[in-house]
């Protein structure tokens, strides 16, 4: 167990980084913060600092060479793989210091994915105004699949990914938030345009279903959410995100269940969606980023995923509504990518669980 003073040099501000000859060119990867204990989510601030999740609960703000607790972060079920999971900014977070945060909240008979907003102080120390805007209704008995990303859209509503839990057939039932991305207003409220609302039986909140555990989320040029999402046996998907559709899991799936046998229908079936892209063998998809940074101008438009399974970063490149993968970043840094960013320069922050450390991605 780690004991917390109320600053930590966990920091390697200032320390030299490595270089990768990428198809590009070559780029320098620094690190940014090291020591950390199973990090989740990275979201690099305005003023050059970020703010770092732990599973275990912990929010951490990192400037200057010294890293320090935030306090007012809401209780979290750190149990499995549930945790403190995402942290994301949102859109005027100048002027409202406000930060989104997805966790596994404890429920009757088990937890699940919700989202919690709050106001960072000046000094990175403390979150106030907290607030629970989303909770999954309470089916999850688990500790596995929790999503969890948050994305703010272009109109300001809030994508939040939420995984199976788990539980397969869970995902083509509406009357459950299971598999599914939902859309929420930012003060919780469910907007007026969600595909199912009002319908009887369905959650409101739900944008799209038949998802097995999409953990990375971001949003391209035009604002359109795309996702990356977790395979069984193979079968490991990146998903343009469409209102009211339908990602067909468990009926149909590129992979196999992990005992080898069939998963579903097949392949494809009427009314569901096809994936974007798809890995087989699996990669265990985990964050993902869709450039639109200056630093890297021939990257624009490309889709970065991390894989925790095979210590990379994939780049993809998209034709329309389908991309193919046509570069892997690999590096001793990249030891189980779970989350990727890009930072206000340009720059991509990524965070390598397998090392405990946030890397800077530059010229």
């Amino acid at each position: 167990m780690r004991v917390f003073s109320s600053f930590l040099c966990l920091c390697l501000s200032g320390t030299a980084g490595s270089a990768l000859d990428l198809n590009q060119g070559s780029v320098s990867v620094t690190p940014v913060v090291a020591g950390l204990e199973q990090p989740w989510g990275v979201a690099p601030l305005p003023n050059g600092a970020a703010l770092v999740t732990e599973r275990d609960g912990h929010l951490l703000y990192v400037r200057d060479g010294q890293t320090k607790r935030v306090a007012g972060v809401p209780p979290v079920a750190a149990q499995g793989q549930g945790g403190l999971l995402d942290v994301t900014l949102a859109r005027d977070f100048e002027s409202s210091r406000t930060v989104f945060l997805t966790f596994a909240k404890e429920q009757p008979n088990g937890s699940g994915t919700a989202v919690a907003s709050g106001r960072l102080n000046k000094s990175g120390s403390r979150l106030s105004n907290v607030n629970i805007l989303f909770e999954a209704a309470p089916v999850g008995k688990t500790g596995r699949h929790f999503g969890s990303r948050v994305v703010e859209a272009t109109d300001g509503t809030l994508f939040i990914t939420i995984g199976d839990r788990g539980d397969r057939p869970s995902a083509q039932d509406r009357s459950n938030h299971n598999g599914a991305i939902v859309r929420i207003n930012r003060d919780g409220t469910v907007p007026s345009d969600n595909p199912f609302v009002g319908q009887s039986g369905i959650q409101p909140q739900i944008w799209s279903y038949g998802h097995r555990n999409p953990q990375g989320a971001g949003l391209d040029e035009r604002g359109t959410l795309w996702t990356a999402e977790h395979g069984a046996r193979g079968g490991d998907e990146v998903n343009r995100i469409k209102k009211g559709a339908n990602f067909g899991w468990p009926v149909i799936s590129y992979g196999k269940h992990y005992s080898g046998d069939k998963i579903g229908e097949g392949t494809s079936k009427t009314g569901m969606e096809q994936p974007s892209h798809y890995w087989d063998p699996s990669i265990a998809p985990s964050g993902l980023l869709v450039y639109s940074g200056d630093m890297f101008p021939s990257w624009r438009g490309d889709i970065f995923v991390g894989s925790l399974k095979f210590d990379y970063i994939s780049r993809l490149e998209r034709n329309g509504s389908t991309v193919s993968e046509v570069e892997q970043i690999k590096g001793v840094e990249t030891g189980r990518v779970r989350d990727i960013v890009q930072a206000p320069d340009g720059a991509i922050w990524f965070i390598s669980v397998g090392n405990g450390t946030v890397y800077r991605m530059s010229e």
